[in-house]
């Protein structure tokens, strides 16, 4: 709004003391201060509201005004109860500075103009953000993504004072104001998301996380469709609608927004709904451009299923290495990412949401998965992912840079605690009781020839995640050389028996003894039967370990000295 409509507007009590050529001025928000410099409260188009309390001669009053012309303000109105009036300095030092300056009506409080101004300001902001959005979201459908979310979200903060953020459904940051939101939000905010739309929530959903509140708005799209193509333009809004949410719920992005909604008005929240759609044009145009990578990585899964040979596949990725990974001066090794979503009941397909979720699973920082950093000027990292998928199955072609081995190679490469550590939370609450993924990760592997063995590894990897409890688990090939690989796949009623007869006993008796032998055997293997370093461990004396070993052995007839009882009982423990 301009000075002039505030002059004009008999309620609020002012009277022009200079500046008239200035009325054309707009106000772009309200502060009331009695500091002699509140400058640094100051972001510029202000109305400064003052009682005058700072004000003890001319000195203060030049000073006072220079502060405020340094911070951009549009105006000062000053109160008259203090001096009955307003000091002719204070006037003289706004003229000097070229500051238009009002009197207020001691009978006007300040709140009275705080309350005016904030209502009209907002107003008109909405009206002019919706205008810019109604122009983006046009030009965003008939041509070019202009600047994409980030352009929206920039006028979000600049127009009506709000900070928000794109996430993808497991927390990745797409877009927004930095700094950004501290992982631990973001991973809590995805997760509230998901739980809310999974148990049928009308959007906006408000969360709090520490003292700050969150509303997040759901951002629309076509989500996976069978065969794995893209979305963009092919559901449209009634089409979502009849789709089983499971379908979408674990690739769409979402809109979290740093304020509380629910007393917004209709107007506000239908501008929100309107910059949730825009931002999914864009998500829209994102997926399409997938389909070249998603090709190409079909093609190679298909060389490699099929028993092609070695020359053939590495034709085929010498091809994807450019795409992936343009201006790589070295060839790239590979590893292969395997994922499987399976809901209760069997009745969606698998497949095409198991490949949008490992794309945004596998989209990191701005560095490789091997924790090297691409050169400034390369692709987004959501530009190197190549996923394809065969039935309820998606794998991923991983490139990974060659870079020397002191440099932390690529055979450190994706690691499946550190997949599973950054998507467990979110996902588990969109999964909800009735769904579940597994994930699987191979080595790295640097030739045609390794590639067959890294997706038959990546397989076998993600079946040992299977055999193990929970909604989300992953395990990786380090676990594939390991006595755990075996572990998952004994039958339950042997795993049962076997730990019944070793265990069962210590157990009965540390309940009617509290003896504390299950935790002993523990700590005994763990520090490799060294009497001496348990027994430093449990805050024991020697003898009491001797003790406490002697009846695990009495009460089990096996003897901790012998490797293979020592075996047998590390075993029991770990299928317990």
């Amino acid at each position: 709004m301009r000075l002039r409509a505030l002059l004009n507007t008999d309620a609020l009590g002012l009277r022009l003391l200079g500046g008239e050529n200035e009325l054309d001025r707009t106000v772009r928000g309200v502060m009331t201060t009695d500091l002699k410099d509140p400058s640094r409260y100051l972001s510029g188009g202000e109305l400064v509201l003052s009682g005058l309390a700072w004000w003890h001669g001319a000195a203060d009053s030049d000073a006072f005004v220079r502060a405020l012309v340094g911070a951009g303000v549009t105006a000062l109105a000053a109160g008259t109860a203090e001096f009955g009036g307003v000091p002719e300095d204070l006037v003289d030092a706004c003229a000097r500075h070229g500051l238009p300056v009002f009197a207020v009506d001691e009978s006007v409080a300040f709140a009275t103009i705080t309350e005016h101004v904030v209502r009209q300001v907002s107003g008109e902001r909405a009206g002019d953000l919706a205008a810019v959005v109604d122009r983006h979201r046009r030009m965003m459908t008939s041509g070019p993504a202009g600047g994409g979310p980030d352009v929206v979200l920039d006028l979000l903060c600049s127009d009506l004072d709000l900070r928000a953020w794109v996430l993808s459904p497991v927390g990745r940051p797409v877009a927004g104001p930095t700094p950004g939101l501290p992982a631990e939000v973001r991973s809590a905010l995805a997760a509230e998301h998901l739980a809310a739309v999974r148990t049928g929530r009308r959007g906006p959903h408000r969360v709090t996380a520490g003292t700050t509140t969150y509303s997040l708005f759901p951002i629309p799209g076509g989500g996976p469709v069978p065969g794995g193509g893209p979305s963009a333009g092919e559901a449209s809004p009634h089409a979502r609608d009849v789709r089983d949410v499971r379908e979408t719920v674990l690739s769409d992005w979402l809109l979290a927004v740093e304020a509380d909604a629910g007393d917004w008005p209709a107007e506000r929240l239908d501008l929100l709904q309107g910059v949730t759609q825009l931002i999914a044009v864009e998500r829209d145009r994102r997926d399409a451009a997938r389909t070249v990578r998603r090709r190409l990585a079909q093609e190679v899964l298909e060389l490699t299923q099929t028993g092609a040979a070695p020359a053939e596949i590495a034709a085929r990725l010498r091809v994807a290495a450019p795409v992936l990974l343009p201006g790589l001066g070295a060839a790239p090794h590979w590893q292969v990412v395997v994922a499987q979503v399976e809901w209760d009941g069997g009745s969606i397909e698998g497949g095409p949401v198991a490949q949008a979720l490992l794309e945004e699973i596998l989209i990191g920082p701005a560095t490789d998965p091997s924790g090297q950093e691409y050169p400034p000027s390369g692709p987004e990292q959501s530009d190197r992912i190549a996923v394809a998928h065969v039935g309820d199955e998606a794998i991923a072609l991983v490139p990974l840079p060659a870079v020397p081995s002191d440099h932390g190679g690529p055979e450190s490469g994706i690691l499946a605690d550190t997949l599973l550590e950054a998507v467990r939370g979110p996902l588990s609450a969109g999964l909800d009781g009735d769904g579940r993924i597994t994930l699987g990760v191979s080595a790295a592997v640097h030739s045609a020839e390794g590639l067959r063995g890294a997706l038959e590894e990546a397989r076998h990897a993600r079946r040992v995640a299977a055999a193990r409890p929970g909604r989300v688990c992953a395990a990786g090939h380090q676990e594939l050389a390991s006595h755990v690989l075996l572990l998952p796949f004994v039958p339950d009623d042997v795993r049962r028996a076997f730990t019944a007869r070793l265990l069962d006993p210590l157990r009965d008796y540390d309940r009617r003894h509290r003896a504390e032998l299950i935790p002993t055997l523990e700590a005994f293997l763990d520090c490799d039967g060294s009497w001496t370093r348990c027994a430093t461990r449990l805050h024991l004396h020697v003898n009491t370990l001797r003790y406490r070993v002697g009846r695990i052995e009495q009460l089990t007839s096996r003897d901790l000295s012998r490797l293979e009882d020592k075996l047998d009982f590390f075993l029991a423990l770990r299928m317990s």
